[in-house]
């Protein structure tokens, strides 16, 4: 007879517990990528279980922004993983051919089938890459234009009413918050706002209709009642509502904190409350896409969007993508199209009413450059002659970094080398975007504060542009850089040359949480509409 049962309680207190701490202890005491010599938080060495929970916690780049400023440059945040903050690191990582691949991180990302981001094998990404990419040929985003314009100026309009009903001392709940009239100035949190404008644009965009956020003034669209398989017949009365801004945020939430505990765990993980819920955010996000293509592809239309160009791709045997595939890119679409715009955004907002002389100084240039014309909303031609709402926006981008934490890559056969420093193959890489983005070598000293000018400095200029990474780098770089560069051109020239703003509390800090990306989660601010058209 065994000296214990597997049903023996003694078993699971205690000898379980025991294997697992033996485990973690050969793998730090073997050290098969050689990381024990670098310097990072006591429970990293041994366990995925630290990087975990501060990923769970929601503030993952600050928390490893402070290992770095304690330990320096190169971290260890896992027993496979090493964090590296040197702006050289970037074009080592990630670069084009290094033969490194995406960790198994990505697979949590994973709903529908693969899509272009969470494509882990190099052959299938070249395949879907090129499918893909040719959608956001600058020729193509221009074509785009005239969409985001359209729910641009609708936001204009929404926010020219309730100013109008402001200044009669009236207040409302349209959008999540409400408003109120103060002290001449409407009185409004932001960020729900440029949530629904991103949503409508993308929604637009990509499966040629939108959601209604803007007009209907709240968090709303439709998933399939009966759940996420594909396909979906697409009727209306299979379908429920569901806040879409909100089980975004929880999806996010969700994939980055699974995507850092081992593929093994992940099973017993969902059965935890706060996982489950957030897998079910995860199907509802799918449905989301799954019901608007399903509308879509059953209303036959000769519009020229994403979605049509998606379905005019062939790869090189020239086949199209099939249903699922097609749904599965949308939704990237959908994801990555309405909350990296909406968060950007709403920190540029914010960063500009914290920084009066900057809004002065760049309400002055769209003054100066866009005063004379009548176009409500600004356009693509004239927002390429304005350079310090370039300058602006870059700035933001660097201090509310939406991808702020790294990118984790495995080293290739023959390894990698960064100042001086080798990694044998199998080791995981990542390079901080938020660390990098305040190297004070390459921002100077000052890199917390907001200051645009820095972006006209000639002494610093390359190096900058060589760190900046908010779309990151190498053939896994953002596909959609054109048209989201085109987007905040044209959203925060229109918004500003319409309004100033000011903070509720004018030292308040731009609270946020991390799931993928970086989100605020409020910003107050106070509208004045400008007398300039």
């Amino acid at each position: 007879m065994p000296f214990l049962q597997l049903s023996d309680p003694l078993t699971v207190v205690v000898v379980v517990p025991a294997a697992v701490v033996l485990v973690h202890l050969a793998i730090y005491l073997v050290d098969p990528y050689g990381l024990r010599k670098y310097p990072g938080p006591f429970l990293a060495k041994f366990s995925d279980a630290w990087l975990g929970w501060i990923s769970q916690q929601g503030h993952r780049s600050e928390v490893i922004h402070e290992m770095h400023l304690k330990y320096g440059p190169f971290v260890r945040i896992s027993p496979s993983e090493v964090s590296v903050a040197d702006p050289d690191a970037l074009g080592i990582v990630y670069a084009h051919g290094n033969g490194a691949l995406k960790s198994t991180f990505y697979d949590a990302f994973v709903s529908i089938e693969r899509g272009l981001f969470n494509t882990r094998d190099r052959r299938a990404h070249s395949r879907k890459r090129k499918m893909v990419s040719h959608v956001f040929s600058q020729k193509n985003v221009l074509e785009f234009e005239p969409h985001i314009r359209l729910y641009v100026g609708m936001l204009l309009g929404q926010w020219d009413r309730l100013y109008d009903a402001a200044s009669k001392g009236l207040s409302g709940d349209d959008g999540e918050g409400g408003w109120v009239g103060r002290g001449g100035r409407l009185w409004l949190d932001c960020l729900p706002w440029v949530n629904y404008l991103a949503f409508d644009i993308i929604g637009d965009l990509a499966f040629g209709a939108p959601f209604g956020m803007i007009e209907a003034a709240r968090d709303v669209a439709p998933v399939p009642v009966a759940g996420t398989d594909v396909p979906f017949s697409g009727k209306e009365e299979e379908t429920m509502h569901i806040p879409a801004v909100a089980v975004l945020n929880g999806r996010g939430e969700y994939s980055m904190s699974m995507g850092v505990i081992p593929a093994w765990v992940r099973p017993i993980m969902r059965r935890v409350p706060w996982y489950s819920k957030g897998l079910q955010d995860v199907k509802h996000l799918a449905g989301i896409a799954i019901v608007a293509v399903a509308k879509r592809l059953g209303q036959p239309t000769d519009r020229v969007d994403l979605l049509s160009k998606l379905q005019a791709g062939q790869d090189d045997n020239g086949n199209p993508m099939g249903r699922a595939e097609l749904t599965a890119e949308a939704l990237t679409l959908l994801i990555a199209g309405s909350d990296t715009t909406s968060n950007s955004t709403c920190a540029i907002i914010y960063y500009l009413a914290t920084n009066p002389k900057v809004q002065d100084k760049l309400q002055a240039e769209l003054d100066e450059q866009l005063g004379t014309e009548d176009e409500l909303v600004a356009t693509g031609e004239q927002v390429k002659r304005l350079p310090y709402l370039d300058a602006c926006i870059d700035e933001a981008l660097r201090l509310h970094s939406t991808s702020a934490l790294g990118l984790p890559r495995i080293v290739p056969e023959g390894g990698l080398v960064i100042a001086d420093h080798a990694f044998p193959a199998g080791a995981v890489l990542s390079v901080p975007s938020f660390t990098i983005h305040r190297d004070p070598a390459v921002w100077g000293a000052d890199v917390e504060a907001y200051r645009p000018e820095r972006w006209f400095e000639e002494d610093k200029k390359d190096a900058m542009q060589r760190t900046f990474n908010p779309f990151s780098v190498g053939p896994r770089a953002c596909v959609g850089r054109n048209l989201a560069s085109l987007e905040l051109q044209i959203i925060v020239a229109s918004i500003l040359r319409r309004f100033h703003f000011v903070l509720e509390k004018p030292d308040e800090p731009l609270e946020t949480r991390e799931g993928f990306l970086r989100k605020p989660l409020r910003c107050h601010v106070g509208i004045k509409r400008r007398d300039v058209l």
